[in-house]
């Protein structure tokens, strides 16, 4: 796998850096210290008895710190330059320690007991909605969410979503017969009357027509009758006609059980009947079906919708001040308003957040886990231990400087114990 360098010091990580480099100087100057104490504690000794137990504690310090001082090298690097065994441990088990710490984090972080239990604690729905409902945070989603539609419709390939829309009319369209359904549809609206507020406005307008409009009967009948029939009798002929159609209208309007409604009522009866039952009429209504689905004109109009809406669309994506992005911008405060007060609804969003994390944590813990373990084997060894040894090589420090103290507390002790024991030692 090819090693990736990480990123460069970050402002924390060069304070880190100066910390570091201080506190190592603090433990390199008290075991500095503590061999001058040796030095001279062991040359002035004959002199002065009681300096051997001075001697005693430097020893120690000095042996403490040493140790601690290797045991702390040999985490990251060999101490010396010495190929020692289990030394620099950290570049040498880089990938070993990736691969424990992301099994740590599957098994102690990613378990979904733990993840439901953070869940339930933590108000989502409330904190999300006390969010949304201000005008700022419902603004700023409504425009990311319109970018990512943007995005979308741009990414569609127009061909694509006609042929999308051709299968789809044809599949819930054009294959199902329409014969059975139409017919069983007409039949309840017969049986019900619900027709006859329709046939009620057809014949309204027919009447308002006929009003309106007594000059357009002037010689639809007279120019038929022969060349010899007097002008008269022209006039009187479409005047006759013209004032039976009004009346046979009117007579219409005013007789709910008129023998022409009764007509339409049987029409439409049989009519339904037959495009249930009546291969014939089913098969005259699925002809004309298929020839309207498969005329030309009928799929460019679908296309021509199809582009006149994807331009509205991205036009009103496009314009924050559009009603588009207006209403959607309140909808999303309204639904924000509502999260910081239905407590039902807050319930059921809580939940469905934490089952949905609780799914995805048993679904996906181990290739989340991963990450770490993919990461860490990517980068470099020398920069790992040099990150590593900046989080955390200050705090080390310290071990070195207590084991140096611990050292020289321990080296007197035994040294005093052991005189007190065996005198003359």
């Amino acid at each position: 796998m090819p090693r990736t360098s990480m990123a460069p010091l970050t402002p924390a990580d060069q304070e880190r850096l100066r910390a570091l480099r201080r506190m190592k100087a603090v433990a390199l100057g008290a075991l500095v210290f503590m061999a001058v104490v040796f030095v001279v504690a062991f040359w002035l000794q004959e002199r002065q008895p009681w300096l051997a137990y001075v001697r005693a504690a430097a020893e120690g310090g000095m042996v403490g710190a040493l140790a601690d001082w290797f045991a702390v090298t040999a985490l990251f690097r060999r101490p010396l330059g010495l190929p020692i065994p289990h030394t620099a441990i950290i570049p040498n088990r880089k990938d070993e320690i990736g691969r424990t710490l992301g099994e740590f984090v599957e098994t102690n972080f990613l378990e979904a007991a733990v993840v439901r239990a953070k869940l339930a604690t933590t108000p989502i729905a409330l904190r999300a909605g006390e969010w949304l409902r201000e005008a700022p945070h419902a603004e700023r989603v409504a425009t990311e969410g319109a970018a990512v539609a943007t995005a979308v419709l741009n990414a569609l390939s127009d061909d694509d979503i006609r042929d999308l829309i051709t299968d789809l009319a044809r599949e819930h369209l054009v294959t199902p017969e329409w014969g059975p359904p139409a017919g069983a549809w007409l039949g309840k609206i017969v049986e019900s009357d619900a027709h006859h507020g329709a046939v009620d406005l057809a014949v309204d307008s027919i009447a308002t027509w006929l009003d309106a409009n007594a000059e357009s009967f002037s010689g639809l009948v007279s120019r038929r009758l022969p060349s010899w029939v007097p002008k008269l009798a022209h006039r009187l002929v479409d005047d006759t006609v013209y004032n039976e159609a009004v009346r046979f209208v009117h007579a219409m309007q005013a007789d709910p059980r008129h023998p022409a409604r009764l007509a339409v009522d049987g029409y439409l009866a049989r009519l339904a009947d037959n495009l249930q039952h009546d291969p014939s009429t089913r098969a005259k209504l699925e002809n004309a079906k298929a020839t309207l689905f498969d005329s030309p004109r009928v799929g460019a109009l679908a296309a021509e919708a199809w582009n006149t809406a994807k331009a509205g669309l991205l036009t009103a994506l496009a314009d924050p001040s559009s009603g588009l992005r207006r209403r959607a911008t309140q909808a999303l405060q309204e639904i924000g308003e509502r999260l910081t007060t239905d407590t039902a609804l807050q319930t059921r969003v809580d939940t469905w957040v934490s089952d949905a994390a609780v799914f995805l944590v048993d679904r996906y813990r181990h290739d989340i886990a991963s990450i770490i373990t993919d990461t860490v084997e990517r980068w470099d060894p020398a920069e790992t231990t040099e990150k590593i040894e900046l989080m955390v090589g200050r705090d080390l420090q310290y071990i070195r400087l207590n084991g140096t103290f611990v050292g020289a507390l321990a080296g007197l002790a035994i040294f005093t114990i052991a005189h007190a024991l065996i005198p003359g030692v």
